[in-house]
C-alpha cells in the first residue's frame, strides 16, 4: 500500500525551515507548558528561575524574552519587578498564552521589530535550537539590547558525567518521543526536538558562537548535570 504525505507537516525537520518550525509549535501550543513539565519531571521551573536570577534584573529595567512561547518564562520574569516583552514567531503560542496578560509580540529572531538598544537585557530559552541562523539571531538579539545590557541563552546542552550522559541520550531518543504520545496534541513534534538538542553544539562550542556574535564576558554555569546550560554574556 503507498502512502501519501499529509498536507500538514508533523514535524519539522533539522533544517529549520522557519514556515515549518512556526507550524509545528503551533500545532503543539494548547499542551506545550503540561507537557514541558512532564517531559522535564519538573525541572522546567527550576531552569525558569534560574534563568531569571542570572538576568540579574532590577525593578524597572525592560527585558526581551523571545521565543517566550505562552509567555510562562516572561511571567517568571516579571517577578523580579522588571518589564518584560514576551516574542515569539509562533502564533498559536502566544495565543495560547494571553491569559497570562503579558505584553506580546510576534516576531521572527531574525529580524526583531525592535530599535536598536531598546532593553537592558534579553533572554531565550529553549529556542535558539530552532532558529535558522543562530549567528543572525544572536547578532540581533545583541542590537537590540543596550551598552552595559545582559544576555542569557537557557539551552538544552551536553551532560557532564559520562554514564549518565549515556542514560540521557538513551532517554532523548526512546523514552521521550513515548512520554509524549501520552501527553502532546502533536507528538511527532518532540522527535524533532529530541534530534535537535543531539545535534546543539556543547557548552564551550556554544561559548564560542556567542563572543563570535559580538558578546563580550561569556560565561555558563550548569544545570541538572549539564542536561540544561546558561550562558551568560554582555554587550560592550
Amino acid at each position: 500500500m503507498t502512502s501519501v504525505e499529509p498536507p500538514e507537516l508533523l514535524r519539522a525537520t533539522l533544517d529549520k525551515n522557519p514556515h515549518d518550525v512556526a507550524s509545528m509549535f503551533d500545532g503543539v501550543a494548547r499542551r506545550y507548558d503540561v507537557t514541558n513539565t512532564v517531559l522535564s519531571f519538573g525541572r522546567d521551573r527550576v531552569w525558569r528561575k534560574a534563568t531569571r536570577r542570572a538576568l540579574r534584573l532590577q525593578p524597572g529595567e525592560s527585558v526581551l524574552d523571545l521565543a517566550a512561547g505562552t509567555g510562562v518564562s516572561t511571567v517568571e520574569l516579571t517577578r523580579s519587578g522588571a518589564w518584560v516583552v514576551a516574542a515569539d514567531f509562533s502564533k498559536g503560542m502566544l495565543q495560547a498564552g494571553r491569559f497570562r496578560r503579558v505584553p506580546m509580540v510576534a516576531g521572527d529572531a531574525l529580524h526583531l521589530p525592535f530599535a536598536d538598544e531598546s532593553f537592558d537585557a534579553a533572554t531565550i530559552s529553549f529556542g535558539l535550537r530552532n532558529v535558522i541562523d543562530i549567528d543572525a539571531a544572536l547578532a540581533e538579539l545583541r542590537r537590540v539590547t543596550k551598552r552595559g545590557g545582559r544576555l542569557v541563552v537557557c539551552e538544552f546542552s551536553t551532560p557532564v558525567v559520562p554514564v549518565f550522559s549515556t542514560a540521557y541520550m538513551e532517554y532523548l531518543m526512546r523514552a521521550l518521543p513515548a512520554v509524549a504520545r501520552a501527553v502532546s496534541s502533536n507528538p511527532d513534534a518532540y522527535v524533532y526536538l529530541a534530534e535537535s538538542i543531539r545535534a546543539w553544539p556543547d557548552q564551550a562550542g556554544l561559548a564560542r558562537r556567542i563572543v563570535a556574535s559580538g558578546w563580550s564576558d561569556v560565561q555558563w554555569r550548569n544545570l541538572t548535570g549539564g542536561v540544561v546550560a546558561l550562558h551568560r554574556a554582555v554587550r560592550r
